[in-house]
Order: structure tokens, then C-alpha cells, then sequence
């Protein structure tokens, strides 16, 4: 059985204060990295004790090189965000997960929601709906018929997984949501046992949960802070259609990779 851990650090256990995420080369950022492999490495055996051969893990915050190197469970494989883009086409893939996750723009009292760029993008929507990062995996891994059964994060975007996924979907809520810049950590162990019991629940329980999909084509639109903002991508990518002063919008005829599921 083949299993996909994406990651994110806005999510992560004792990650409760926004300079952690924006402000590099200090005390605050290490923390946030190294429980990044704490709640890496608890959701690694938890899908080793749901029976896992192959647990594929993906650094997806930024730039991708936030893990510790060395500190990865040596039971899973990392991958580039490269590989993951077309990992469903080469790979028969039987769940996936998220750890680390955040809520979307517009989430009250949720800690550091945003999709993408919090600098720059305002809202993302597919057919017209309003979704955040969690979407964009399901979506992209639901293509190839491969359930979403798991993710962590603060108490906000559990309740925005359930809505999305199920009630019955698989959570570890890890902290409390107090403003966009500030949250309130739970136990490092008790964080960690919450993500690796959810992790082994949700993998267990793969069959229950239906392969995220939406009619195609999809009509994906970002929506800018500024018009200005709007302007810059618009010269980078001339193939997007300007809806508003601050929209673009791009028509994706199927789904292929995770690409497809992206603005450009």
C-alpha cells in the first residue's frame, strides 16, 4: 500500500505565532521546523501501523526545503515538489494526507489562512466555489481516484475538511485558531498522538471516503489584493482572461497533474 503525506508549516504543532512563518534566520523558525519532523514523522508511523509499505512525503511549504535533512523517519521517501506534480500518473497511490495544513482565505480566527500567496492572493475559486489549499490536493489526487482521508492544523480548518470531506474525515486538530497571527498550541505529545492515531484511523477507513471531484472543465479565478497585483500576473501569464479588476480566470479541460488545479 502506497500512501502521499503532503506538509505544510502553517498547521504544525507550536507553530502559534506568524514570525515563525515570515521572519527567517531566528530561534522562532527553527522551532517551527523541528516540529515540523515531529508531525511528520508521527504521521509517517502512523501510516507504517495502518499497514503502509511505500509512505511517500512531500516538504510542500515554500521553497520546499524546510525539512531537517536527516530527521525524516527513514521508513518514508521524500519527494520534490517536481515529482508530486505527476506522481498520481506514475504511481498507483492509495490515499493521501495533509499535515500541517491551513485554513482558507476568510476563515474566521483561523491562524494564518490564506491560499497560496497571503501577500498577494485575496480568494481562489473552482466553479465558482471558494477553496483553499486542502482542496487543491484532493482535487488533483481525486482525478486518479485516490481518497482524502486525513489532515492536521488548527481547530478551523478541521471543521473546513469535515465540510468539504465528510464528518467522518480524519483529523488532528493541533491548535487553536485565536487571530490570522497568533494561535494557542496544544501538549507537543498530545499533538503528536493525535496525528499519529488520525493518520493510521484515516487510512484504515480509506474505503469510506469518495475521491474528491468536480465537473469538468474547471473554470478556476484568483482574485487579487490590488489591481496592480493583477496586473503583474496578467504580464507573466497573457494567457489568463482578466474578468475583473483584480480576477483572473483560466479554463481547465481536465486534470492531469497539480497544475491543472493552479491558476498557471
Amino acid at each position: 500500500m502506497k500512501i502521499l503525506i503532503m506538509t505544510d508549516i502553517e498547521g504544525i504543532s507550536g507553530v502559534d505565532d506568524w514570525e515563525q512563518v515570515h521572519r527567517h534566520g531566528w530561534e522562532g523558525e527553527e522551532k517551527a521546523r523541528e516540529r515540523l519532523m515531529a508531525d511528520t514523522n508521527a504521521a509517517v508511523e502512523g501510516a507504517i501501523r495502518a499497514g503502509a509499505d511505500t509512505v511517500y512525503v512531500v516538504d510542500g511549504h515554500g521553497s520546499g526545503k524546510n525539512f531537517i535533512p536527516g530527521r525524516l523517519d527513514p521508513r518514508a521517501t521524500q519527494i520534490s515538489v517536481a515529482e508530486y506534480l505527476d506522481i498520481f500518473a506514475r504511481e498507483k497511490i492509495d490515499a493521501c494526507l495533509e499535515i500541517g495544513i491551513h485554513a482558507k482565505p476568510g476563515t474566521t480566527h483561523a491562524f494564518l489562512e490564506h491560499v497560496q500567496s497571503s501577500k498577494n492572493w485575496f480568494a481562489y475559486r473552482v466553479n465558482g466555489v471558494d477553496y483553499g489549499e486542502i482542496a487543491q490536493g484532493a482535487l488533483y489526487a481525486g482525478a486518479y481516484d485516490v481518497p482524502f482521508v486525513m489532515l492536521s492544523g488548527d481547530d478551523a480548518v478541521c471543521r473546513e475538511g469535515r465540510e468539504l470531506f465528510g464528518s467522518n474525515l480524519a483529523c488532528a486538530e493541533v491548535k487553536r485558531g485565536i487571530s490570522w497571527k497568533k494561535a494557542e498550541s496544544i501538549d507537543f505529545e498530545e499533538a503528536e498522538t493525535r496525528i499519529r492515531d488520525a493518520v493510521e484511523d484515516g487510512i484504515r477507513r480509506r474505503a469510506e471516503f469518495k475521491p474528491f471531484k468536480l465537473p469538468l472543465p474547471l473554470t478556476i479565478e484568483v482574485t487579487f489584493l490590488r489591481a496592480d497585483i493583477c496586473e503583474e500576473y496578467m504580464e507573466m501569464y497573457p494567457q489568463l482572461e482578466r474578468i475583473d479588476s483584480r480576477t483572473l480566470r483560466r479554463i481547465s479541460p481536465e486534470v492531469k497533474t497539480y497544475k491543472d488545479v493552479l491558476l498557471y
